[in-house]
This record gives C-alpha cells, structure tokens and sequence, in this order.
C-alpha cells in the first residue's frame, strides 16, 4: 500500500486539475519516478511533507522548448549513445544552445571542455541516469542545466558561468546608468563609488537588486556593470545560470560558478548569476559561488538556493558582492543564499565593508521562512513601507552584519520584526520610522539598535517585547530618539560598561526582574537629543501634581501625554548596578528595588531650567538660586545690590514637583527632576540602597552635583544653583546602607555671587505601617538623607535646606521612619513628630527594672518594663530570694517565721532522737576483782582502753613483754617493728628467725601506693571522706596483721615447741585509735624457767605509751588492756588504776598538738596533785615522758611506771634498752638534755637497767619545739573541751543550728543562682557538696546509738562542718566580685531592708557564725558524751578519788 500511495496522490491531483501532469510531459522525469523506486519514495517523502504543511520543495519550473536532442557520436564526438553511456572525450566547443537528453548516462572524461562562449548560450543535460564531470575537466557556458539521477563534479572540475549572462530580466534596474562605473545588481545591489555630499552612503548605488520573488528557486542572469567611459563599455559581464536538479546523489568536489564578471578599473563589476541545487543528498567540499565581480565598483552578489534533503560534508557557498577599487571601503552589496530545508536565508558578505544594500523584499507568510542570517559585514535593508519581517526561527546578526528599516530621512513607517530569536553579535540593527518587535529571546553582543523616528508623531512610538529574555552586553545600546517601550516577561539584563538603553521617552515593563549592571544605563530622556527627536513634555509651571504621578495608569503602555521620561512598570525585581538616569522616573507596580555600591537612580540636574521657583537675574549674569523644598540663596554683586533666591513651593507631605532652575538665559542650571516609587495603589515592597538615589539641583558648571566645592572669590558672572528636585516613596521597607545616600540637596551657585540652589523634597510615604505584635521596622537607614541647600560663591546665599517627611504614624511610633518610641515614653495620638512620645510615669517603675521597648510601640500606659537581669522576676523584679522573702511577708516577718519553724523542726528532731535512740546507759561502779573484764557501765573514757579482742580475759601470768611497733600507721610513715629482739624477750626467741618474723610483718603492714594516692586526692576534695578513707585501711591493716600472727606464721621465732605446735606465743593488737600496735610475748608453758614472766618489780621502770597523736580526731589516750592491769594490780588495786587512767585520759584529751607545751602542763599538774600521791601508798610512781619512736621527725608521749624507791635512781642512759624500742632525745634540746646527771642506787635489789628517752617536766616543757601544720589554726574551732552537761538542751541547740544552717545554705545558694548558675557550681564543687553535707552528717551524729558512736560521728560531724567553711568563703568570693562590678550601677531607691546587692554578705557571715557556734556545741556535745563523770575534772584530790 506504501507504494501505491504516490500513484493515488497523483490520480487525485488529475482530477481536480488536468493540466497538473503536463508540468511532467516534456521530460522524462516522471518516467524516471515511476520506474525507480527509491526516486519514488523520495516523492512520496516530498508530498507528505507537502501535505503536512511543511518543507515542499516546488518541483522546476517547465523548461522552454529545446531543439531535438544532440547524438553523442555524431554531433558531440563522443563514444557511446545517450540512451546506454556517451562519454566526451575531446575538448568540445559549441557556437549555439544545445540540448542532450537521453535513458543512458552521460560523462565528460578527465581534462576535457565543453565550451559555448556565446553570451547566454544554453547547455541543458537530461538524463535518466547518472552524469559525470571528470577531474580537471570544465563546461564554460552561460546558463547550464542538468537533470540527472546522480551527479558527480571531481577534484577541479568546473562549471563555469562567470561573466557569461544573456539579458537580465526584462524591466529590471540591475544595470547601472551613466558612466559613474557603478557594479550590476541581482541578489544584491551594486556598489557606487559616486561621492555625493548632500546623501547618506546607503543613499548611493549601482545597478539595482531584483528577482526576490525568485528567492527559492533563483533563475536570472546577473547585471552587466557600469563603465566610466561613453565610448567603450569597461563593465564586467553579469553571471551565468546553473540550476542542477538531481533525484539521488550530488557529489561536488570541483567548482560551480555564477560569478559577476570582472571589470577593468574603469568598468563596474558585474553582479552575481543565480544557482538553484536540488537533490537528495549531496557531499564533497567543492565550491559554488555567485559572487559580485571585482571592478572599479563592485558588483552586487548574486542568488543561490541549495534544497538539498542531506548534506554529508559542508561546501563554500559565496554570495558576497565584488571589491570596489574606486572606493574599497565600498564593495558590492551581498547576495542571497536559501537554503530550502531549513528555510534559511543568509546574507554573508565575507566581510567586504560596504556601504550597499541587499534589499530584503517581502517575506514569505505560507511557510515562513525560519532563520535569517546577516552576517560578516553583510548590509541589508527592508526598504518597504509597513513592511513586517516574520520568520519562524531566529533572526541573526553577526561579525558586522547590519539590518536596515525603512529609507533614511523618510520615517514614514512602522516595521515589524517576529522571530523566535534575535541574536546580534557586534552588529547593527536601523528602524527609520517605528518598529514592532516581538521575539522571545533578544541577546545583543557589541551591538546597535537605532531607531530614527524622524520627529513623525504617526511613528513616534516603537515597542520591542521579548516574551524570555533581553541580555546586552559588551557595549551594546539600544537607542530611540523617540518613544520606546521594551516588554517582555522574563529578565532584562544590561550586563556591564557600555550596555545602554536610552530614548526620549522610555517604558520598561512586564519583566519579572530588570539588571542595570555596573557601567550600563537606563536612560529618558537623551543626553544631546537633536531637533527631529520627539520632546517630552516637563509641567514645570505646574504647582499641581500631575494625577499620573499619584494614581498612574496602569496599562503600562507608552503615552505621550503622560508627565514620565522613564517609567519602569510590572516588573517584580530591578536591580540597579548602573545608572538610571532621567527627568520624571516612575516605578509603577514594582516589588523590590535595589541599588548596588556603585549604583544610582538619578534625575539630577534633569528638572526645569525656570519653573515657579526660579531665581532671578542680575546685572553680569548673576542669579539667585532656584528655589522648591527650601528658599534658593541670594544672588549679590559685588557685596552692594542682591537679589532674592526662587521661592518656596510644593506640599512637605505629598510632593511631586519638578525642581526650579537659575533662570539664567546665558548659563542655565536646571533643577533636579522627579523621582516616584510605588503610587498609592501599589506601594513598592522593599527599596534597598547601598549606592545613591539622587534628585540634586544642578551645578552651574557641571551637570552632576559635584562632591567638593571650593568658595572663591570672583567678579565673573555665572548662573545660580539649580533646586533640588522630589523624591516621593510609596514603600513599605527601606534600606539605606553605610555608603548609600538618598539625595535631593540644591546645586551649588557660581564663585560670582550667584546663589546656590534650594533643597529638594523627600517624602516617604510608608503603606500599611504594621502595628501592635505584627511590627517590624521598616526602613534601617545608616547611610546620609540630604536635602540641604547649595552652596554659594562670596558674597551670594546659599540655598535654604529642603525638607524630608514621612507619612503620620500611628499610635506608639513615630519619626519619618515611623519608629517605636524610646524605651520609656508611650505616643497615643497619630503623627509623627518626637514630642508626642510622652515621659512614662516614673513611680509605676519598680527597683530594678527599666522600661522597654515593645513590637509597634507603647500607645497606652501603663508602660511595660523589665528587670535589669534575668535573675530578677517580674513583677516585682524580686531575686528568687527576695520572692521568697517577700511572699512571706516581708525580711522581719520572714527571719521570724523561720526561727520559730527552726525551733519547731528542732524538737521534733529531738523527740524523735530521744525515742530512736533511747537514755543513754548511766555509770556505774568499777569492777573490783582482779583481772575481770571491764565494766560497760562506765564512763566512756574510762572504757578507751579497750582494744579489739582485747575484751576477753587475759592469762597474765604468761606474759613476758609488750614490744610497741613504731610508727604513726599512716600511708607515708607506716607500722613497722625493729629486727633486733628486745633483751626481755631473747631468751624466749630465736633472733634469726625473729628477724625474718619481723621482715614479713613489715611487709605486709606497709601501705600500696595506690592507697596513699587517693587519700591524698580526698585530702584535697573532701577532708572527712580522706579521714574515713585512713581509719577504713588501718583497720584492713591490723586485721591482716592479726590474721597473719594468727594463723599464716608458724611461730618459728618461738623457743617453745608448745607455742610453736598451737600456735600461740604471739598476739598483735591496737588502739582504738588505730595509731598505736604492739605485739605481745608469752611463755608457752614448756621453758621450765622460774625467772619467768617477771613480776612487776622486775619490769620497773615500765613505759606505757598513748595512743593518739593530740590531734581533734585522736585525741591522747593511755591504753591499759586486762594484760596491764593485771600486771600493775600486783602493786596497785585495779579499781585505783581503772579510776587513774580515767581522770587521765580526762586530762589527756584536752591536749592540743601545736601547743603541746602549754596543754601538757595541766596533765603534770595533775600527776603531781591528783595521781601520784594516790600511787605512793602502793609504792608506784608515774611520770610524763615522751618517745622518738623512728628515725623520722614523729614522736610519741606516754607514762614512765616505776617504784617509789626507784624515785632518787632512775637513770637515762645512752645505748640502752626498753621495751624493744629505741629510744633517744628528740624535741628537748641536747644541753638540756645532757645536765641531767646519770645517779645509780646502790640498795636497789632490781637490776640496772637503761632506757632512752626523757621525762616531761615544767623546765623541760620549755625546751619542747614542735611543727604546726596549716590546719593547726582549726585547732581553735573544733577541739576537745571539758563536759557542761545539759545534754539535752546542747542537743536541741545543735539541732536548731544544725537545721539553720541548712537554710541558710540554701538561702545562700538561691541568692547566688539570682547572680549567676556559674556562681552556684564554684560553691557547691569546692569543696565537693562540702556546703552540704554537715546537714547528714549532723542528723547521723544526732540519732546515732550510744556515746561511743554518736561521738565518733559528731567529730565526722565537725569536720564536715569546718571543712564547709572552704565553700562559705568561696560564696562570699562570688558575692564580692559581683558586688564590685555592680558598684557603678545606681538604682533609684526601694522599700528597706531589701537584700539589695550591697547586702550580698549577710549569708555569708551567718554561715560562718552559725558554723562556729555549731562547733562550739558539737565540741561540748562530743564532751558530755565521751565524758559522763564531771567529777573526772574535780581539782579536789578528795572528791576526785571519792567518786
């Protein structure tokens, strides 16, 4: 069926016309058609298209008549026949038309020509199959045709019609008349060197162009140029013809030639031929050209149309017109090259500079053409009248191309231009007349659009609408001397320096955004606009504003009645880079507008040259200012007549006039012009200026405004300053940036005495102000506002200033940029002046607070404040503290209250103490018999010789000796027991093996580093948990010390094998304390020695040492385990000594270390009054003696027990021994030391013994030196104290302490957290949580079970509670600091006693004075429990004993 189609086609077209197949009968082509199948598809492909109204190559046109066809053999002298192959062989030349036609193929072999030299002589070539011009090989002739299936031009061939032209069209002006040696014209017209002074250039040509309508299918010959001479005719030929139609395949590798013959230098060249090439497909890189011929002027080109479905390779068309030797800046005009698939013209003149036109007749409308190309220096010209140029693509001009509308000084018309695209690249496009535009895209690169209306008010007005786009750039101007509107929808964008759009009057609209870049202008009306340019008219005797100006049209349509030279009108964004320049410049429907650093809108110096407020003339040229928004200045001469500047005019609040000029005829100076944003309708949304917006006056002598002006003093004349101009903003938002200035100031007078201008008017007419909770400012101005008056030259005036206003504010705002009153004042009336925000009532303004200012202003009082900090709280702008203060009120109301909740809670806590923990167990009597255990019934003190597992009952009678380890067991001078035996116990060991003994409970009563570690980290954080921390490993330590006498060590030092066997022999125990150990010796039953255990005589002198170091957590303490009471019951009765170690332990406990000397002189009081005058009945005596138990700086007290008439014969000697221990002088001086003298007894029965050490006496108390630490001066706070009894009332009274103390603390805190959260953290995290953990502490301490206990834990209790004062300090730090960055700060009076900041220490003093005093009562507390007995203190002997 597809292949029957082309058939129906044509039996359709039969009927409806009979005469449609006779286009076909004089040739064999549709017999070709019909039997070839791909030539039939190509048909059918064409007829389709046809149909499709599209591409539809017209098939050619009828050839005329020919003569019976030519043989091959017979009249061309070829081989073959033109039915099979007839090739030509032999160089052929022909003196008349001829016509070949034939079925066969048809060549011309290598090297050979065909050459018919007859004007117009006519070779015409049909055949059915394929035709071939070989390499080298030539056909010269004036018109040739070929139809052929295929055709092939190789490497040099040519067909060559040059200069070979019969007659041109029968009435046609293609040759030049006279004798001017002007070049033919055909697609172009010819060139003319005639040089005519009164005409333009392109008034002046040759031979004229013609065939247009001939465009797509070209067939005429070219133009005959001129000559110079009457006699002989110099001009070149026009060219020949070439039309080639072939069915298949066209490949051009050779030459196809229709140029315009050349001239002599005294003849015109002759204009190009015409070329038509149809085929299916064509390659090679040959070249076809129907140039214009070189000659004295040069030829115009001539016309190719090239339908070619597909092109493989690209061959050189030419059509540019011939050179001009007569004026070489004047070649021909370029002819027309069609290309019929894409339906493109191009005019390429191959950069020959010309003056010369290629006239561009009436386009196609069915189809239309789709691109039109101008290019390389190319000039064309759309001569007629109310002409429209319509193609479907782009219209390009390119590399000089030039595109001419209408006839120059005959603006009649209006033109217009549709394509998809123009594209203009350092081009030029002329309109003399109007010109309708109406493109999509419209890009200019380095080129010219000028449009002449010719001062026709019928053509006045020309409209260029690009629906997408407008770019300029590189220089690019579009230029009206008349009115010029530019539309479109998408961007116009002046790109840089030299980008320009300019017209008297000038309308820009519908764009989304319009770009002035830096360098490029905005201009209307024009800077030196000639007399045929169409006058805008300025209303400057007009003291009523123009309605437009207000209430603007709004079909933003150019109007020539209107007041604007620039409006810009529906454009959403415009930013201005550039410069916008004009007399009255409208935005009408606007959204934003933005001017850059370098920027400026301006219509300075663009107003009127008189107006109502000119000023006036005097003799030599001397003028007042021009006067509008301010009085222009005087103009004076010579200091003795002046006269008065130009008045005052205008409305402040709503201005729209133009400013006034000098009224100087010789030297005008113009006011400043007009410059309206929005209207009020449609106020602009945002205008941001960080460049310069200006309506200044002009300065006589410079156009623009200048930035410095020197007075001087001169005689010359000179006009006055021009007056500044209006500036009226409809707007909602303003900007004005750091460099950005809004100007409208008077322009400066000349240094003669004329008078500088008046300012201008600058109103900001602000629309739909926000109000209340939706305000927002609306306008930020940093930069400059001027209006001020001109400056003058001695002796004349300066101008008066102008004036700015703004729109009435509504309540609560005020200023030209409606701002929100200052913090303070309200404003309940509309208007804008700064007096109308009123003072707010100071007495409504608490302490601490200052007024604030609030989203759209305060219209009402009373006026909203807020307090000077965040830590004070509204209302009242109270701390948290005084919140709390004040909700009870008032401080007096509230110290009140909480004293008596103090009380209240404290007996609470004391009723639930007395029922948790129960009456304290009462004393009573000593145990009498010998060796009991002790009674818990006594006094505590009484009881502090108890040891752990000491309380079991004792077989003295084994016992051999008490060896004392040495040592503090502290982390740094831990436990540790000699090597070398003591002599009591040598008999007993073996000293080897007691060496090793010793080594390895050396060992394991040494401390790891990692324990020393962290208490020395808690020494630092936490006192009382590094105490704790001691107490818990001294306690691991002792019972690993137990366990391994115990039950790991075999008792390999022991001589018994009993002891050995049960493991006994041994025993380790401590203090209470834990500071004092000692190993003990016993027999183990099987020594068979009488000498042994000794009595107690033979263990005279004994030491027993204290236990403690003297400090507040441990106090002294004489340890006496049932092992030493047995022993001294064998002298003295065990009630006596129970009741002697407790009043010494009584005395003991209030000694201090750091101030030994004065705290142990009461205990030798007391053992000379009170103990041994009791002990001399039994023939014992004790003395205070001290010990240096190692070879560091500690050293340990204790008594030294011997007999009575040991008294006169104790000796000290050196190198002995004692109690394992040794013993040598430490603190006492060496002299002191030394005077004692060594005595013996010579009736002592008891053997020598020497010991080391001393007594303590009162001289040699003096001589004790002792080190202080840096807690030493704590001793004065917490230390141990004599009972006062009244347990229970210390009790509550610690209870109510304890419970404000808490409070205070945390009052203390709430204060802080009203300075600062950062001064909460330093208080409570140094110490660590120290300031609050003496409350737990106290409250375990309080409700503890027993004497015992509650003490130990009121001593934790103390020292947390001393340890706390490290973070009261560092409250009172903060205070301090914050106190005196406060100082400077004056705050209006308050109610009294207001915990205002100057009373930041009243918490911190509290604490501290409630801490002293807790640790006064925790002292006595700690008192009343440890000691029950009060009689222990008695100073009578009598009563002390009784007891």
């Amino acid at each position: 069926m597809a292949s029957l189609a082309p058939l129906l086609i044509l039996i359709f077209a039969f009927f409806a016309n009979p005469n449609f197949l006779f286009f076909f009968a004089p040739t064999p082509i549709p017999i070709l058609a019909l039997q070839n199948d791909d030539a039939f598809s190509s048909i059918e492909e064409d007829w389709s298209i046809l149909f499709r109204q599209d591409y539809s190559p017209p098939a050619p046109p009828p050839p005329p008549p020919h003569p019976p066809s030519v043989t091959c053999e017979g009249d061309l002298g070829g081989v073959g026949t033109v039915d099979t192959t007839c090739k030509i062989v032999t160089d052929l030349n022909l003196t008349k038309n001829v016509y070949i036609e034939g079925k066969g193929n048809f060549i011309i072999l290598p090297n050979v020509s065909v050459v018919c030299l007859v004007s117009g002589c006519e070779i015409a070539i049909n055949v059915t199959g394929n035709f071939t011009l070989g390499a080298n090989a030539s056909i010269v002739a004036g018109t040739f045709e070929l139809y052929a299936d295929g055709a092939s031009f190789s490497n040099e061939s040519s067909v060559n019609t040059t200069g070979m032209a019969g007659n041109p069209p029968p009435q046609t002006s293609g040759t030049p008349q006279g004798v001017d040696g002007a070049g033919g014209g055909h697609g172009g017209r010819g060139a003319c060197c005639l040089t005519d002074s009164k005409k333009l250039p392109e008034d002046v040509w040759g031979g004229d162009a013609y065939s247009w309508a001939t465009l797509q299918k070209p067939w005429s010959y070219g133009s005959k140029g001129g000559t110079t001479s009457k006699e002989v005719d110099y001009g070149g030929g026009g060219g020949g013809r070439v039309m080639l139609l072939v069915v298949g395949l066209l490949d051009v590798n050779g030459s196809i030639l229709a140029d315009g013959g050349i001239g002599a230098p005294k003849g015109g060249g002759g204009s190009g031929g015409s070329i038509f090439i149809k085929a299916h497909k064509m390659t090679g890189g040959g070249r076809i050209s129907a140039c214009g011929g070189d000659g004295f002027a040069g030829g115009g080109g001539g016309r190719v149309s090239v339908d070619v479905f597909s092109r493989h390779d690209d061959p050189e068309i030419f059509v540019h017109g011939g050179s001009s030797i007569g004026c070489p800046e004047n070649a021909g005009a370029a002819g027309t090259l069609y290309d019929s698939i894409p339906r493109s013209l191009i005019v390429n003149n191959n950069n020959k500079s010309t003056d010369t036109d290629t006239l561009l007749l009436e386009f196609p409308y069915q189809p239309l053409m789709t691109n039109v190309y101008i290019q390389n220096r190319a000039k064309a010209t759309v001569p007629l009248l109310w002409s429209r140029v319509q193609v479907q693509g782009q219209i390009s001009l390119l590399c000089g191309g030039v595109l001419s509308f209408g006839l120059a000084h005959y603006a009649l018309s209006e033109f217009e231009l549709l394509a998809e695209e123009l594209l203009m690249s350092d081009s030029v496009i002329k309109v003399y007349g109007a010109l309708r535009m109406s493109v999509k895209m419209f890009l200019m690169w380095n080129s010219q659009m000028l449009i002449d209306g010719g001062g026709d008010e019928n053509v006045e007005t020309s409209l260029l609408e690009a629906s997408n786009l407008i770019v300029l750039k590189e220089s690019s101007v579009i230029h009206s001397n008349a009115n010029l509107g530019v539309h479109g929808q998408g961007l116009l964008n002046l790109s840089g320096p030299g980008d320009c759009i300019e017209a008297q009057r000038l309308v820009l609209s519908l764009f989304y955004s319009v770009n002035v870049g830096p360098g490029s202008v905005l201009r209307g009306p024009l800077e030196n606009a000639t007399t045929d340019a169409v006058t805008p008219k300025l209303n400057c005797e007009l003291e009523e504003c123009p309605v437009e100006l207000l209430h603007p049209p709004e079909d933003c349509n150019v109007n020539s009645s209107l007041s604007f030279t620039l409006q810009i009108c529906r454009v959403e964004d415009i930013l201005v880079e550039g410069l916008m320049e004009g007399s009255v410049i409208h935005f009408h429907r606007a959204r934003t507008v933005t001017v850059q650093s370098f920027g400026a809108i301006s219509t300075s110096g663009m107003g009127c040259t008189g107006g109502v407020g000119k000023g006036e003339v005097l003799s030599d040229n001397i003028s007042s200012g021009g006067g509008h928004g301010g009085k222009g200045g005087d103009g004076c001469y010579n200091g003795s007549s002046c006269i008065e500047g130009g008045m005052s005019y205008g409305d402040a609040d709503l201005p729209c006039e133009l400013g006034s000029g000098s009224g100087n005829d010789s030297s005008l100076t113009a006011g400043g012009g007009i410059l309206v944003m929005g209207s009020w309708e449609q106020p602009l949304s945002s205008l941001s200026i960080e460049g310069s917006v200006r309506a200044d006056g002009e300065t006589f002598g410079n156009k623009n405004v200048i930035k410095q002006y020197v007075i001087a003093e001169g005689n010359g004349g000179g006009a006055g300053g021009g007056s500044g101009g209006t500036i009226l903003l409809f707007l909602r938002a303003l900007a004005v940036g750091d460099n950005g200035s809004l100007s409208s100031a008077g322009g400066h007078g000349s240094t003669g005495g004329s008078g500088g201008g008046g300012g201008g008017r600058i109103h900001l007419h602000w629309s739909d102000i926000p109000t209340g909770d939706l305000y927002q400012p609306i306008a930020s101005v940093t930069g400059s506002i001027r209006t001020g008056g001109g400056l003058a030259g001695n002796p004349g005036g300066a101008g008066e200033n102008g004036t700015v206003t703004g729109r009435a504010c509504p309540k609560g705002l005020y200023g030209i940029f409606c701002e929100e009153c200052p913090s303070g004042t309200y404003k309940n009336v509309t208007g804008s002046d700064r007096s109308l925000c009123y003072q707010c009532p100071a007495d409504d303004l608490p302490h601490r607070a200052v007024y604030v200012t609030v989203r759209g202003g305060i219209s009402e009082t009373p006026c909203p404040y807020k307090c000077i900090s965040d830590r004070y709280h509204m209302p009242h702008c109270y701390t948290a503290l005084e919140e709390l203060i004040y909700t009870f009120g008032g401080p007096w109301l509230f110290g009140l209250l909480l004293l008596g909740l103090l009380i209240l809670l404290a007996l609470v806590l004391s009723v639930a103490r007395m029922k948790f923990v129960g009456v304290d167990e009462l004393p009573g009597p000593a145990p009498t018999q010998h060796g009991s255990q002790i009674d818990h019934s006594f006094p505590f003190l009484e009881s502090l010789n108890e040891v752990l597992e000491t309380n079991r009952v004792e077989e003295s009678q084994g016992h051999v000796h008490r060896m004392y380890f040495m040592g503090p067991n502290t982390f740094g001078e831990p436990w540790h027991l000699p090597h070398t035996p003591p002599e009591q116990v040598k008999e007993i060991v073996y000293e080897g093996a007691f060496n090793r003994f010793v080594d390895e409970i050396n060992t394991i009563a040494a401390y790891q580093w990692w324990e020393g570690s962290v208490y020395g980290i808690l020494c630092i954080l936490a006192y009382p948990l590094a105490w704790s921390w001691q107490q818990w490993r001294r306690r691991m330590k002792l019972q690993k010390l137990r366990e391994f006498v115990r039950s790991e060590y075999d008792h390999a030092c022991l001589r018994s094998c009993r002891s050995r066997a049960l493991y006994e022999g041994l025993k380790v125990a401590a203090t209470s304390d834990l500071m004092l150990a000692y190993v003990d010796f016993f027999l183990g039953g099987d020594e068979k020695r009488t000498d042994l255990p000794p009595c107690l005589n033979q263990r005279f002198p004994m030491s027993l040492l204290f236990g403690g170091n003297g400090s507040y957590m441990a106090p002294f303490s004489l340890h006496c385990d049932n092992i030493i009471t047995s022993l001294i019951s064998q002298s003295v009765p065990p009630t006596t000594w129970y009741r002697f170690v407790a009043g010494l332990n009584a005395q003991l406990r209030l000694v201090r270390r750091g101030r030994l000397r004065s705290m142990f002189r009461p205990v030798l009081r007391w053992l000379e009054t009170h103990a041994n005058p009791a002990l001399r009945i039994y023939g014992v005596r004790v003395d205070l003696a001290w010990f240096q138990a190692t070879s560091g700086s500690y050293c340990q007290y204790g008594l030294l027990v011997y007999s009575v008439e040991e008294d006169d014969c104790i000796s000290l000697t050196d190198g002995a021994t004692q109690t394992g221990q040794q013993l040598r002088w430490g603190h006492l001086k060496e002299e002191t030391l030394l005077s004692r003298t060594l005595r013996s007894c010579e009736n002592n029965n008891m053997r020598r013994k020497k010991i080391y050490g001393g007594s303590l006496d009162t001289n040699s108390l003096k001589m004790l030196e002792e080190k202080r630490d840096i807690f030493f001066p704590l001793s004065f706070v917490i230390h141990n104290t004599k009972p006062v009894g009244h347990q229970d009332l210390v009790g509550l009274v610690i209870s109510v302490l304890l419970l404000g103390d808490f409070s205070l603390v945390l009052l203390t805190l709430l204060q802080l957290y009203s300075i600062s959260l950062a001064n909460v953290f330093l208080v409570l995290f140094i110490l660590p949580f120290g300031i609050l953990l003496p409350f737990p502490a106290g409250i375990n301490a309080l409700f503890s079970h027993g004497p015992r206990r509650s003490a130990g834990l009121a001593r934790i209790y103390a020292l947390w509670n001393v340890m706390s004062l490290v973070n009261v300090v560092v409250a009172f730090i903060c205070g301090y600091i914050h106190n005196s960055t406060q100082s400077n700060k004056k705050l209006p009076k308050f109610q009294p006693w207001n915990m205002d900041e100057s009373e930041w220490w009243i918490f911190p003093v509290a604490l501290v004075l409630c801490k002293c005093i807790q640790a006064r009562l925790i002292n006595w507390h700690i008192a009343n429990q440890e000691i029950q007995d009060r009689s222990l203190y008695s100073n009578d002997f009598g009563v002390f004993w009784q007891s």
